[in-house]
This record gives structure tokens, sequence and C-alpha cells, in this order.
């Protein structure tokens, strides 16, 4: 049986109707993955012993009626930022490689390991989570299965090309800045940052203290949903967690009622001026098919980004400090800036953190008559490994910055965010930003579903590597 490119539902029912076992998944995931692999570069480490053990205990249990487990033998993985047993937590460094393995999984494969998911490694990042295209990874840039030229977006990159290239159903990345709708937008797949606080940070290495989220990336609404239902659940060990984040369940036929009854609008300004007419034209079909008048300015839009930077720069670089004091080799990209942002004066990082509380409740007075917001998730669609500039408006950006232009604003107030794919004219995917208010994630996944269900988004597709 061929599994390229079969959603969680599809390889469920196959697993119920003995169509195929488990272990059989396993050893054609770790196949496929073992022959595609060198031309995507996604996974920095198969954990292939790993795999195998689990699907063998599942087989074990799935005699004794656990066929109700959500996620039954689906493999998947993780951006190797996530606590993995037994095996070092590199995140895009070698700085990191002389450490030591982790004692036990991060909080999410933990849950997801209870769910009947099978990890199949760690997947290629943007070193420290610092970039927006997969190329400072000193493992190597991860290619876009769409055109193996061009990036794959960051700084979850890895995870977005393995889900896009049919290779696994789902995976799981971070979100700081846009790291999970970036590389969603650009491989054309679903991507999910859920509200800040909603999902454990437990066991992921930080980044960004205030601003990094846990997400994860599917090829259809239903699979993101259903890892959604998952990865839901309180940990108290983390303190970050908001005590919003409960056990919320969302059964499948409430995110099917669509756009009824939802009232949307478009975001102009800053979100108009700073992309590509191919961006433009994607945020009008979604308008068009979700018959959107209102269009709304957030003329703070472009404070909110410079905040977004200040604060990222700060806690970054104060995380790394004793890496940066060690004078370790790390990569001539990030060093100079997480430099910069461990010297950033407390009274830009404190002036940045009160304009963050006032930009909340501007966003918060307009969600009072608005439920969801629509947005391009990059201000273009892929641009070439090793390009150094892109034009936007007539100004010239360097793509490893810029491409989270128009994610930086959402994410600085940690707004749930589905980024869903449409396909440009240059028969390159881009996405778009469905924006709900905090914890309202049902929200945007309703809309997400309505425009899969309209057929104007992007089909998943087998990558033809």
């Amino acid at each position: 049986m061929n599994i390229f490119g079969l959603t969680i539902k599809q390889l469920k029912s196959a697993i119920l109707k003995k169509k195929i076992s488990i272990q059989e998944i396993t050893k054609e995931t770790i196949k496929n993955i073992q022959k595609y692999n060198p031309q995507l570069n996604a996974w920095i480490t198969i954990t292939e012993k790993r795999m195998l053990l689990e699907a063998t205990n599942l087989e074990k249990k799935y005699f004794k009626n656990i066929k109700n487990l959500p996620l039954l033998g689906i493999p998947y993985g993780v951006k190797n930022i996530f606590n993995i047993k037994n095996y070092i937590t590199l995140v895009g460094s070698k700085i990191f490689k002389k450490n030591k393995p982790a004692i036990k999984d991060a909080w999410t494969i933990n849950k997801l390991l209870q769910s009947g998911a099978l990890l199949t490694g760690a997947l290629n990042m943007d070193a420290y989570a610092y970039g927006f295209t997969t190329e400072n990874s000193d493992y190597g840039p991860t290619r876009n299965p769409h055109d193996h030229k061009r990036i794959a977006g960051g700084s979850s990159g890895g995870s977005a090309a393995a889900v896009s290239a049919g290779l696994i159903p789902f995976s799981l990345g971070t979100d700081t800045n846009g790291s999970i709708r970036v590389p969603a937008s650009l491989c054309g797949i679903f991507g999910l940052k859920p509200t800040f606080g909603r999902i454990s940070r437990n066991g992921v290495h930080v980044f960004s203290s205030s601003l990094d989220h846990v997400g994860h990336f599917a090829r259809c609404v239903e699979d993101l949903a259903l890892v959604y239902n998952v990865l839901c659940g309180r940990d108290i060990q983390d303190c970050f967690q908001s005590s919003y984040s409960d056990n919320s369940m969302y059964n499948f036929n409430c995110i099917k009622k669509g756009a009824k009854g939802l009232k949307c609008a478009v975001l102009g300004g800053f979100f108009k001026k700073w992309c590509d007419k191919h961006a433009n034209l994607a945020v009008k079909k979604v308008a068009q098919s979700l018959n959107i008048q209102e269009e709304i300015i957030l003329p703070e839009a472009i404070i909110a980004r410079i905040s977004a930077f200040i604060i990222t720069a700060s806690e970054a670089g104060n995380n790394y400090l004793p890496y940066l004091r060690k004078s370790l080799k790390m990569d001539s990209y990030s060093y100079p800036r997480l430099l910069a942002g461990s010297m950033i004066p407390n009274t830009w990082y404190i002036q940045a953190q009160r304009f963050r509380r006032i930009f909340q409740k501007i966003v918060a007075s307009i969600f009072k008559k608005i439920d969801i917001l629509i947005a391009p998730s990059t201000p273009c669609s892929a641009t070439l490994i090793g390009q150094e500039n892109m034009i936007i408006n007539n100004t010239n950006f360097s793509p490893r910055v810029a491409m989270g232009l128009l994610t930086q604003p959402i994410s600085f107030i940690g707004l749930p965010v589905c980024s869903v794919p449409l396909m440009t004219d240059k028969k390159l995917p881009i996405g778009i930003q469905i924006i709900a208010s905090p914890f309202k994630e049902i929200n945007a996944l309703r809309i997400a579903w309505e425009l899969e269900k309209k057929e104007i988004l992007l089909k998943p597709r087998n990558i033809r590597l």
C-alpha cells in the first residue's frame, strides 16, 4: 500500500481495516525518508530504532482494544528544538553537539506518544530558531518540495518541508515571530500557531521566553484540528502556560460550522503595502470567497514589528549569553545579532513591553466587533536559496529578516493564527493568515475549513521528488 501523502484519517482507517499494519507503515515511512531526505534535507536525525520500538509496543497494545487512540500508527516529526529522550537537542547548531542527550521527552512528544503517534526524528531548522529561511543551519539548508532551488522558510523549515513532501502527515514546530506561518506559506501547507501559552513548552529549547509558541503543520484542516486536540492540556510544570490551557476538545462537527455567524475583515495598510501583487491577489481571492467587505488598518503595526525585534533580540541575546561569553564558533549570521541583542538597554526592552500592552488593548477593541482578521502570511512566495535580496514595494529587503514582516505584529501579542495555502500565478504557494482573538483557535479553524470546502485552497499533493 502506498502511504505517500495520506491523511491521518486515511492512514488510521487503513490500519483498522487491516489493509496495512503499524509495522508496515513504520518501515515504509523510514524507507521513504531515507530515500528522499538527501534531496530535501528536512531531517537532521532519524529515530529509526525508537520508531520501530514504538510500533512494536503499539501492535502489542492494539489487540487490547486501543482502537480509539486518535493518532494510532501515525508517523510525525519534530523540529530539532524539542527534547527527544536519549538524543541530543541540536537546535540547528553544532555548538550543542557535545551536550548530554535529553533525559526525557518534551511534554508534547509524550502527549503524542500516548495518542499512538510514531516519532520519525528531529527536523532541520534555522540555528537557535533565529531566521525565516532555514539557511543558517549548521546542517545545511532545507529545500522546498515545490522547487528544490528555493527556501522552505523558517525557522521550522524542515517541519514544513517534510509534511509538504507527503513524507509524514503532520509535524511540530515553534513560532516566535512567524516560524510556523512563514514555512507553511512557502511550502503550501496548513500551519497553526495557537494562542501564546496554549500549548506547553516544557522540554522545548528556549529562544525568546515571552514570544515562543508551540504549534504544528498538516496537509488538511481536519488533521490540523485533530493534532491540536491532542496537544491541548494543562502542564503544571510550564510556568508560561496559560490557565486557559485546559483539555478543551473540539468535535470536528463544530469546525464544520464554517464561516456561519463569524464576522471577518481584511487587514489593510501595513499588511497590504508590504507584500507583492501575488500576495494581495491571494488575500482578494479569500475575501471574495468569504464575502468580506470591511478593511481594517492598524497604523501601530510597524511599531509592533519594531518592538517585537527589540524583545526577541534582547531575550535571545541574554538566553545565549553564556555561549557568547565562551566565544564558541556560532554561525556568522546569528552571532552578531545575538551579541547585539545581549547589549540592548533595559529601557528599550521595557518600552517595547509597555507598547505590547497598548497594542494588545488596541487589537482587543477590534475583536469586540470582528471575529476574524485576514492578512498575507509572507510578503511573497519562496525566494531562491542563497538569494540575498527581495524587492517589496520598491524597497530592498533580506529574505532572512523580512519573510516575517507580516507575521511579527501578530505573534507579538500572542494571537492564534492558522496559515492556509493558495497557489499564485507563478505556480508557487503562498499563505494567508486567518487571525482570531485569544483562545479562539476554533474560529480560525472554522474559516480554514470553509475555504478548504470551497476548494480555493491549494490541495495537498505528493511532490515528485
